[in-house]
């Protein structure tokens, strides 16, 4: 399984939550198939071999093959290899743990638009993991994830502004984040919602609701499927 690492401002700083990041691109294939395009040097066959290695899905789990997979086709730009290469750093699973190069990785993933290294990214930035603790990049990259729809970064992005963190405070902001958050499912923003509720005057909770259902709007119903 591949991480997603959370924020201070939802969870313990060090909780992860294991989400797997498929590519897609091969799923039709047989294993033999998938082996012989990814041999032949084909990035999006040798992601899938990574992550079966990683899940131990149609062959025993080896944490060292599926870093070897990844790496073939990070190299060659994929921003998924990338993401899962960055996690497996981050993870110690395979490589000896090492943030500088979850760093490196989920950078070279995040400039090209994947929302969950950019959401890893902010996180590392958050908790100073592999690079100095820096909110207010922390800030830039939740947000650059939170307007694809991914409900973790949402969270976090929520959290920042609950907490005046890299951003200026803003409960309003906050909830409207959170609750956006909730309609995907998220069952953490269920829960601190509420406590951004609290801050809130009536006329300002409506227009933290008003704000939410324009978010949901812009940043989530369009990357539905």
């Amino acid at each position: 399984m591949k991480i997603i690492l959370l924020g201070r401002t939802i969870v313990v700083i060090g909780v992860l939550l294991m989400t797997p990041v498929w590519c897609g691109a091969e799923e039709k294939l047989s294993l033999a198939e998938l082996q012989q395009r990814a041999a032949q040097g084909h990035a999006p066959a040798q992601t899938e071999m990574g992550m079966l290695y990683d899940d131990g899905l149609m062959v025993p789990q080896d944490y060292k093959q599926a870093y070897q997979w990844y790496r073939k086709a990070a190299v060659q730009g994929l921003a998924v290899a990338q993401m899962n290469l960055g996690a497996l750093y981050a993870r110690g699973l395979g490589v000896p743990q090492d943030y500088r190069q979850a760093y490196r990785w989920y950078t070279k993933a995040a400039v090209q638009g994947l929302a969950v290294a950019q959401m890893n990214l902010g996180a590392l930035y958050e908790q100073g993991l592999g690079v100095p603790q820096d909110y207010k990049q922390a800030y830039q990259w939740y947000r650059k994830a939170a307007v694809q729809g991914l409900a973790e970064a949402q969270v976090n992005l929520g959290g920042l502004y609950a907490y005046g963190l890299g951003v200026q405070k803003n409960f309003v902001e906050a909830y409207a984040w959170f609750n956006s958050a909730t309609a995907q499912g998220n069952t953490r923003s269920t829960r601190i919602k509420d406590l951004a509720k609290k801050q809130l005057d009536p006329a300002s909770f409506a227009e933290a609701q008003a704000l939410s259902e324009t978010y949901y709007k812009k940043y989530v119903m369009p990357f539905q499927k």
